[in-house]
């Protein structure tokens, strides 16, 4: 859903749209939770039992013309140029009709979805691949850790842009291959823009999750959100240049929903 020849050079205005320094207007009027404000700390669950759990899975489309995915000029870092297979802009990512890197969360809903803990304590993985971070979208419930990684063989830049007090703006370095670093993420916040400053084209989005039931759209724009307590919620879905949309669902426990979703460009 979301081909060309290269472009010998991008301009300054293009470059601004791909690095992916700031959400676009229609994200960042939805993007934050408790703006300004320091999100309380969910209380103890008690364990969920899962003959009451359901589960919610569904499609994110695109409607109407597929903006031209640009190929991307790395020839200011010869390793980039050299070593890197293609990159295309990733802003809109589109295949068959379905939307890929989509951010699907929980918005709200029953105390005991709000309020269960973390599944893994296991950190999600930011990497930065043939000069381009991997994957370009990713989500981490509140409280949870990034791992940044560098598996190029040129030294990049990672620098973050939340706008939620308690989110840390943190901009560093990484050598070649150099050692991970690990960042935390404490308060609920969508699309923070992670860019890198030694390459202006690579850009990528962090979300961080109220809940543990989120979801990021796959190239097949699916996604699905398993071990949610039998209730009513208000599920969004939210794209880095088009906004966030929600809609309410009812979960039965040991059943499938099925919601769907369509973006189009105004």
């Amino acid at each position: 859903m979301w081909l060309g020849v290269a472009v010998a050079g991008i301009a300054v205005g293009m470059l601004a749209g791909l690095t992916g320094c700031k959400p676009d207007e229609a994200v960042k009027k939805s993007a934050v939770v408790d703006k300004g404000t320091k999100a309380s700390e969910p209380a103890p669950a008690a364990a969920l039992d899962p003959a009451t759990l359901g589960s919610v899975t569904g499609t994110v489309k695109f409607a109407g013309k597929v903006p031209e995915r640009l190929k991307i000029d790395m020839s200011m870092d010869p390793v980039c140029s050299i070593t890197a297979a293609d990159n295309y802009a990733e802003q809109y990512v589109v295949k068959d009709g379905k939307l890929a890197n989509v951010y699907v969360y929980i918005k709200d809903g029953p105390a005991a979805a709000m309020s269960a803990p973390a599944r893994s304590v296991e950190p999600v993985v930011l990497d930065q691949v043939g000069c381009k971070y991997t994957p370009h979208v990713i989500a981490v419930m509140r409280g949870g850790v990034v791992e940044i990684r560098n598996s190029d063989g040129t030294m990049h830049n990672v620098h973050t842009m939340p706008t939620v007090a308690g989110n840390e703006t943190f901009d560093i370095s990484q050598g070649a291959k150099g050692a991970p670093q690990t960042k935390r993420f404490k308060e609920p916040e969508v699309m923070i823009p992670v860019r890198c400053n030694n390459h202006p084209w690579m850009n990528a989005f962090i979300n961080v999750a109220p809940t543990p039931f989120f979801a990021v759209t796959g190239a097949d724009g699916r996604f699905t959100i398993d071990g949610l307590p039998a209730g009513t919620y208000t599920l969004a879905v939210v794209q880095e240049k088009m906004g966030e949309q929600t809609m309410k669902i009812t979960v039965s426990p040991q059943k499938t929903e099925t919601a769907e979703f369509t973006f189009a460009m105004k």
